[in-house]
């Protein structure tokens, strides 16, 4: 069945258009837009929408979130990343069936929709739990199965990634595998150096945490013998896509590495905010040519997957820090939850 969006005011983020088309009509045969234009003549076998005084944009990609995490929602307060990994989290994610997380993704999908979100670049564990919810629930998705070593567990993980990746050929085509390596103060230069031959051995994105706190600097440190985390990607990342979420640390030096290498970051400021590791500096990011997103993070930290909610937060705590009401204007940051998204994620274009 072809869709006819009729009469709608369209925000677009193609360069060449127009960045708001009032009147518009949209013309879909089956998932793909075959045309954008005014007073489209319906044919017999189109379904109508009228979408006169409405706005019509593109589905939001949210590039870092745990969507297992949607029964963690607003459950502990008070804690700083670490302690509320290792003294709360990790405790009871110990005890999750991949029953309560496939529940747990069902429910953090539908949240997802309601609010606009059309693809989720997930971050977790029990993948076939988290594919069966998000092909349930027609999302588009990046899913993996995060591997680290801190507790010695790594082989298991890595077994668990590489059955996902062989099986991934029998997967919708609204679903992709990233290799997901939870963070440098969790995973040594083994599990890294071996994550990223997987990576790029099946052209693979990399997903992964990067400088949330000051603590996570000096774990770094301390596992890596360096204070300089920049050499360490600078060593270990090239000729990767990696995107790297929070980044609420980063250098001048940091800026040169993830250019140089085409880094990309996803911006999570309500669980930055939340664990209290303070705001990250995306207006330097952007001046920097730096490809910036935005993730939600889980609920367990970014309290909802609401992408309005992230965006409003976006644009008002650089605006408040810099004491210059206009830096990131509100088409900026749409671009941020939307086409800065599909590049990070290496999709030509926002309907993957």
């Amino acid at each position: 069945m072809n869709l006819l969006i009729k009469n709608g005011n369209l925000i677009s983020m193609e360069e060449k258009r127009e960045k708001i088309e009032y009147a518009t009509d949209i013309l879909i045969i089956g998932n793909k837009i075959q045309k954008i234009q005014k007073n489209i003549n319906p044919s017999p076998n189109d379904k109508i929408i009228y979408a006169d005084n409405q706005y019509i944009l593109p589905g939001f990609i949210n590039t870092h979130a745990h969507i297992g995490m949607g029964i963690f929602r607003e459950s502990v307060d008070g804690y700083t990343t670490q302690d509320w990994l290792t003294k709360k989290i990790w405790p009871i994610e110990d005890r999750l069936t991949p029953k309560d997380v496939y529940h747990s993704s069902l429910l953090s999908c539908a949240e997802m929709i309601k609010t606009g979100t059309t693809t989720v670049n997930d971050h977790y564990f029990f993948p076939q739990s988290i594919l069966k919810a998000v092909t349930q629930s027609g999302m588009r998705a990046e899913v993996t199965r995060v591997v680290m070593n801190v507790d010695g567990s790594m082989e298991n993980r890595f077994l668990e990634l590489e059955e996902l990746i062989k099986n991934s050929k029998n997967q919708s085509d609204r679903i992709s595998i990233s290799v997901g390596i939870h963070g440098l103060y969790t995973a040594d230069k083994i599990c890294i150096e071996k994550a990223i031959k997987l990576a790029n051995s099946h052209h693979l994105n990399i997903h992964m945490h990067y400088l949330e706190n000051q603590r996570e600097q000096q774990d770094i440190a301390k596992l890596y013998q360096t204070n300089q985390t920049f050499e360490i990607i600078k060593n270990y990342f090239k000729n990767t896509n990696s995107i790297f979420a929070h980044c609420v640390k980063l250098t001048k030096d940091d800026f040169k590495v993830f250019k140089d290498l085409n880094i990309k970051i996803s911006h999570c400021p309500v669980s930055n905010l939340k664990l209290g590791c303070g705001i990250a500096d995306i207006s330097k990011m952007l001046e920097n040519n730096l490809i910036v997103s935005l993730g939600t993070d889980g609920q367990g930290s970014g309290c909802n997957l609401d992408m309005f909610d992230t965006m409003k937060l976006t644009g008002l705590l650089q605006k408040g820090f810099y004491e210059n009401p206009k830096l990131l204007p509100a088409y900026e940051i749409l671009k941020l939850a939307t086409i800065n998204g599909a590049k990070a994620l290496r999709k030509r274009t926002l309907n993957w």
